[in-house]
C-alpha cells in the first residue's frame, strides 16, 4: 500500500477525528479511503447516467414490453 500525506486545517482534522470516533472507523486513513471509494463510485454512476442520457431512445416500456420480460424470466 502506498502512503500519501495530506494537510488539513484544525477544523477538518477535528471533523475527521470525530468521524473516526463515532463512525466505526479504525483510523483516519480508513475514513479517507471510504470517502475516496464513494467519490469514485459517484463519478462512475455519473458517467453511466450521462452515457444513458446521450444514447438513442430504447424500446417503449409498455405492457407488451413487460410481458416479454416476464416470458424471458420464466
Amino acid at each position: 500500500m502506498t502512503t500519501m500525506n495530506i494537510s488539513l486545517s484544525d477544523a477538518l482534522k477535528s471533523f475527521v477525528d470525530d468521524q473516526v470516533g463515532a463512525g466505526g472507523y479504525s483510523s483516519s486513513s480508513e475514513f479517507v479511503r471510504e470517502l475516496i471509494r464513494k467519490e469514485r463510485d459517484r463519478q462512475h454512476l455519473r458517467g453511466l447516467l450521462l452515457e444513458g442520457a446521450t444514447s438513442p431512445p430504447g424500446d417503449t416500456a409498455d405492457a407488451d414490453y413487460f410481458d416479454g420480460l416476464r416470458g424471458r424470466v420464466r
